[in-house]
Order: C-alpha cells, then sequence, then structure tokens
C-alpha cells in the first residue's frame, strides 16, 4: 500500500454497504466528506488493522493533522487497487488522484472503514483502535524478551496466547499451527510450564514461517484471498501440519491429527508435537470415575 498510494489524494468515495462504516459512529456521509481532498501521507499496521495517515488539502503534513483511516480487515477484507472482478463484494470504493481505484472488499462484512484520532503508545504514533494490539514479530521494535516475560506468566494454553493480539500480535491459526510444529511444541501446553528457551525460539519460528509466507505472497486458499494487486499467494504448498490431517509428517512420518479449538481447527504431529501429561492424567481420571458410576 505505501509504495502504490502514498502521497496520493482521495477525489472520490462511496459507501456500498453500511456494515462497512459501522464502527465509524458519524456515518457514512461524515467519513465520506472528511476524506474527500485528504492527502495519503503514509501508512501502518498491526494485527488485522491497517490505516492510512491523513493530511487535509491544505498542505499540512499527517502527523499534524492526527487523524487516519483505520481499516480493520476482519475475516475476509482486503483493499484492493484497480479493477475488481467480484463486485458483489465491493463495500467502499474510492477514487485517487492518479485515476488509480481504491476498494474495500469483504465477504462476510466483519470489516471496515473509520476515521480516527492519532495518540502516543509506547514510542509508536497509533490510531486510537489500534492502541492496545500489541507489536507483531516482524516489528523493528518487536521486544522478543519482553514477550517471553508475558508469557511466562500465563496460565492457559501456548496456542491461546500466540492468538491473543494483546501478548503478539499478526499471529492467526495458521501461522499459530505451523509455528507450534516447528518449534515441536503441543499448543495445548501451558504457557508458564515452558521454558523462557522454548517460548523464545517459539516465536523465533512463529517469525520464520511469517517471513516466509510473506515471501510467498500469503496463504490462499481460493480466489477471494489475494493481495492489493489481486495475486494470490501460494504458501500453503508450503504448509508443515495446518489443514494436512490424516497425512505423514513431513518430518517424522507419524500421521497429522486435527481437533477442535475455540471453534476452529488445530493441526499437530502426535509424535513431534506430544501433548501435555496432564490431558491423559485428566482422561484415565475421567474414565475411571464413570466405571465407578456405572
Amino acid at each position: 500500500m505505501q509504495a502504490h498510494i502514498a502521497g496520493r489524494t482521495i477525489t472520490a468515495v462511496q459507501v456500498h454497504h453500511p456494515r462497512a462504516v459501522r464502527r465509524h459512529e458519524p456515518g457514512a456521509a461524515d467519513l465520506t466528506a472528511r476524506l474527500l481532498g485528504a492527502c495519503i501521507t503514509g501508512t501502518g499496521r498491526r494485527g488485522k488493522y491497517l490505516w492510512l495517515t491523513l493530511a487535509s488539502d491544505d498542505g499540512d503534513d499527517g502527523a499534524s493533522d492526527g487523524v487516519a483511516l483505520v481499516v480493520h480487515l476482519g475475516m475476509s477484507g482486503q483493499m484492493l487497487l484497480g479493477a475488481i472482478e467480484r463486485t458483489e463484494h465491493l463495500r467502499i470504493g474510492a477514487m485517487l488522484d492518479d485515476g488509480t481505484a481504491l476498494s474495500f472488499v469483504d465477504q462476510r462484512t466483519f470489516g471496515g472503514w473509520q476515521l480516527a484520532d492519532l495518540v502516543s503508545v509506547d514510542g509508536s504514533t497509533l490510531p486510537e483502535p489500534v492502541a492496545h494490539i500489541a507489536r507483531d514479530l516482524l516489528d523493528p521494535c518487536f521486544d522478543r524478551e519482553a514477550v517471553v516475560t508475558v508469557l511466562r506468566r500465563k496460565h492457559s494454553e501456548i496456542k491461546r496466547q500466540l492468538l491473543d493480539q494483546t501478548v503478539v500480535s499478526g499471529i492467526g491459526n495458521i501461522y499459530a499451527d505451523e509455528a507450534l510444529w516447528r518449534a515441536g511444541i503441543n499448543g495445548a501446553r501451558i504457557a508458564e510450564k515452558l521454558t523462557r528457551i522454548q517460548l523464545g525460539e517459539l516465536l523465533d519460528s512463529a517469525a520464520e514461517v511469517m517471513g516466509e509466507a510473506l515471501g510467498e505472497g500469503g496463504t490462499s486458499f481460493d480466489s477471494l484471498y489475494v493481495n492489493v494487486n489481486g495475486e494470490s499467494g501460494y504458501f500453503d504448498r508450503s504448509l508443515n501440519v495446518y489443514g494436512r490431517e490424516g497425512r505423514h509428517c513431513h518430518r517424522c512420518g507419524a500421521v497429522i491429527r486435527r481437533e477442535k479449538f475455540m471453534n476452529r481447527s488445530s493441526f499437530y504431529c502426535p509424535r513431534c508435537q506430544p501433548r501435555p501429561r496432564f490431558h491423559a492424567r485428566g482422561a484415565s481420571r475421567g474414565h475411571a470415575h464413570g466405571k465407578t458410576n456405572r
């Protein structure tokens, strides 16, 4: 986005679906009026948020204006440049002064646009709705040891912590499973029971997975998941566990398993990533208790 739209001015905006602006409390008319004539001075991102810093048409810079167009991607939101093939999912359309169409496409309508003030948090300037989101693993200012310290205080499953955007952002369900496989850690293990070395290696594995995925354009499972220019990613060809239930582990040959997790699925290798022992004890106690009741 930075390479294509920084320095461009917004010349037209049309909201096609009201849910796409529900987070902007003053409504669609206010958002449209305030965007017209605004210059895009830069971009930013954290987690499922990205934003465009704006300057008014009087020439002031975005920092002094202190406003950003915040885009929440939800489950399926995308910012696309140029003509789009499937207009049924177009939620907001804008035009830039060089004639480029900037579109917000969102199949499930969980995402949207809003204008928000910029605030200072831990040395960074962020839109207010993003202030609670932690840095991601690829952020130049990411503090690995500080996150390890936070994880060492968490009495819950490590996979839940990887997906907690207040701990570390940007790790989705797919990449969490891939990182856990690389580190040889089962996602059901309790975070505080892992050593600092294990937690550090897990974060390193997640960073490696995300870096490699970016290099391959991300993970596209259908034609809707594309980059800003409409191109599909192909990291799905490099997945080691996610979506591979019943297939053999690339590392040890064991059969990959799938289990339910937070209304989603977790994939893991039972040999490379053995489940924590308390699960086995719990199962044994439940079985014995059932026999006693009978």
